[in-house]
């Protein structure tokens, strides 16, 4: 039976297994779990809520000022599919970040470029690698290996860019394929992704909210309720369906998208400078470390989209801005003000944002 969420079936599949509802772990239980190696972040999940109404008015003025951005960046990204695959495409989307992308580039990739293409949408887990039953699935479709292409939709420090690399390399050993284990995003800020649209920390919209832009499903699943044939699990957020935005905020790419590509024909697709994107990441990671006394990477997570994560769904510690009155960050500003998150203003930042997740393991 086809999952796709709260999307159209013809957008999506979403190769994971509908759980029922979980027992939610509060944040602060789920960060000393995890924290001390009790609990891998993947075996639980914490309650999500519906955004405030200020908090969705900031999620509209983004929309408002930067789908277009986003619209050609997905052209862009669209355009250089087409130069490193022939015939059709097959997308796989990481959930969640990764599903709205691959839904517009479902669209764009037949409309504007005269490419068949098929989107699933799959789990991908730090540490624990991509979802192998997904992956044998999809090419019991009948999909070339060749023909697939791994979506998301940026990068932070890079980690899940070399966890899909790892993994797929792992694949292509045991089954004797040789699937591109390169990801491929919207934007790059670590320098990773094997090809990507921008190496600029702007406000992809979809960043802002949880589920209720990513098909209403939660974080990807794996615990004692997936067994070995089973796809990783989600819980569908069926309660959320009068406030879902996925299909709208999706359709509302591809109209823009449509609209650029017919006025100014599609842009340049020229990958970018990873190796520049590459140093900046490394150089700000070890002074970011030292500056703050940290000595666990992940506890770091640089740009926009990770520390939206971080304030949506983990107990942050500080919230650094390069400028706090910057459009971009007004919805980090509302949430940390929403949640009394300590803010500090740092002109020297290579990004708009960063977040620290607090140590729950202190006191």
């Amino acid at each position: 039976m086809n999952f796709s969420g709260s999307y159209r079936s013809e957008d999506v599949s979403f190769l994971l297994k509908p759980l029922a509802m979980q027992d939610f772990v509060d944040v602060p239980e789920k960060e000393f779990l995890i924290q001390s190696g009790q609990r891998h972040y993947s075996e639980m999940l914490s309650p999500e809520s519906l955004p405030s109404e200020r908090y969705l008015a900031v999620f509209r003025e983004a929309c408002a000022a930067n789908t277009a951005r986003m619209a050609r960046d997905c052209l862009t990204l669209a355009g250089l599919i087409c130069q490193r695959r022939s015939g059709p495409v097959t997308l796989v989307s990481l959930a969640r970040a990764g599903t709205p992308v691959g839904v517009v580039l479902n669209s764009l990739l037949p409309k504007v470029f005269g490419r068949a293409s098929t989107h699933y949408s799959v789990s991908i887990i730090r540490d624990r690698g991509i979802d192998q039953v997904a992956l044998e699935h999809i090419l019991a479709q009948g999909h070339a290996p060749e023909s697939i292409v791994f979506i998301d939709g940026w990068t932070g420090k890079g980690v899940i860019s070399r966890e899909l690399s790892s993994a797929i390399d792992e694949f292509n050993r045991r089954r004797g394929t040789a699937i591109d284990g390169g990801l491929y995003v919207l934007s790059d800020l670590a320098g990773s992704a094997a090809c990507a649209a921008s190496c600029d920390d702007y406000l992809i919209p979809s960043s802002i909210l949880n589920a209720t832009v990513s098909g209403l499903i939660s974080r990807s699943i794996l615990n004692e309720a997936i067994g070995p044939g089973d796809f990783h699990g989600c819980v569908y957020y069926q309660q959320f369906e009068a406030h879902d935005q996925s299909q709208s905020f999706a359709d509302g790419l591809v109209a823009a998208a449509l609209e650029i590509a017919a006025a100014d024909g599609t842009p340049d697709a020229q990958a970018v400078d990873r190796e520049a994107a590459g140093a900046v990441s490394r150089a700000y990671m070890l002074a970011a470390l030292e500056q703050h006394g940290i000595t666990d990477v992940n506890m770091i997570k640089p740009g926009i989209g990770e520390a939206t994560r971080v304030l949506l769904r983990r107990s942050p510690r500080l919230l650094i801005l390069r400028d706090a009155g910057a459009p971009d960050v007004a919805h980090l500003a509302l949430l940390a003000q929403e949640k009394a998150i300590p803010v500090i203003v740092d002109a020297t930042l290579p990004y708009h944002a960063v977040s620290l997740i607090r140590s729950a393991l202190d006191g």
